[in-house]
């Protein structure tokens, strides 16, 4: 995601302490992003939603956790608002990759590496966590989020979001979820794709798929945002969704969902009835 901005630079030490006490109290929420590794523009994603949120008005932190996100800064293990980095107006970004796996505390929860991205960021209302399934099941144990699947129009990129909802159905019980597609919106796939996997996450996982929106890879960075992007980011902070994200300072244990139906023929290769998309 830096690659689209100029000027970074990391910030100061004394801003961040100003800042932790100039925002402390402060009303802030999770969005909790699936990292694809089949999805080629993820960063295009990340840029987008960040600028929606900060058209808005909302002072979001981007913190950049998959397998393919750049590495922290040197200085990560010691003093983490040192690597925030201020990329936008509005926009700041920490790149983690690794990172959520050395706050891992002796009951397999991550938590603490939130509670870490909110101190480094103080100013930040909107924490848009970019992370692999297996890091985003540790991070959200106990957190009430609706996470957000990554896509495109291909096959593997779908049955690969599928998983990362199944894993974290299986092992945070997070039975509610919405999903961005990077895709160009004359694709001849697209209209299938929420359906089909919307059903397979309802028929194999009782969890449901709430909605979708498009990002286009091509589209001028410039250009309004999509009107289902914007409407799919509303419902994730409407503070009457039970599903929605609550405030970080108020979010409680979450309940076990059911388990996956045994017979889930998502990844069964040999069934020749299995559609494309999912």
């Amino acid at each position: 995601m830096r690659d689209f901005y100029a000027h970074s630079s990391p910030m100061p030490l004394d801003q961040a302490d100003g800042l932790r006490r100039l925002f402390a109290g402060r009303r802030r929420h999770l969005l909790a992003l699936a990292a694809n590794p089949h999805v080629a523009f993820s960063g295009v994603v990340l840029d987008r939603l960040a600028a929606v949120l900060a058209g808005q008005g909302r002072e979001v932190l981007v913190v950049d956790a998959g397998a393919a996100s750049p590495l922290p800064h040197e200085l990560a293990g010691v003093d983490l608002a040192a690597c925030v980095e201020t990329i936008a107006p509005r926009v700041s970004y920490l790149p983690a990759r690794g990172l959520p796996l050395s706050y891992v505390d002796t009951r397999g929860s991550a938590a603490g590496f939130i509670d870490a991205a909110l101190a480094a960021a103080p100013q930040a209302e909107v924490i848009l966590m970019h992370a692999d399934g297996v890091d985003l099941a540790r991070l959200l144990k106990h957190r009430a989020v609706r996470p957000l699947l990554l896509g495109a129009d291909h096959p593997e990129s779908i049955k690969h979001a599928y998983a990362n909802a199944k894993l974290l159905v299986q092992r945070c019980g997070l039975m509610s979820f919405d999903l961005l597609l990077a895709a160009s919106p004359q694709s001849p796939r697209l209209s299938g794709i929420q359906a089909s996997l919307g059903s397979c996450i309802e028929n194999f996982m009782g969890a449901v798929l709430r909605s979708s929106a498009l990002v286009d890879p091509a589209c001028d960075p410039a250009a309004p945002a999509d009107a289902a992007l914007v409407a799919l980011l509303a419902a994730q902070f409407t503070p009457t969704d039970p599903a929605g994200p609550r405030s970080l300072a108020s979010a409680g244990p979450k309940a076990r969902g059911p388990e996956p139906r045994s017979a889930d023929p998502f990844f069964a290769d040999a069934n020749p009835n299995r559609p494309a998309y999912p």
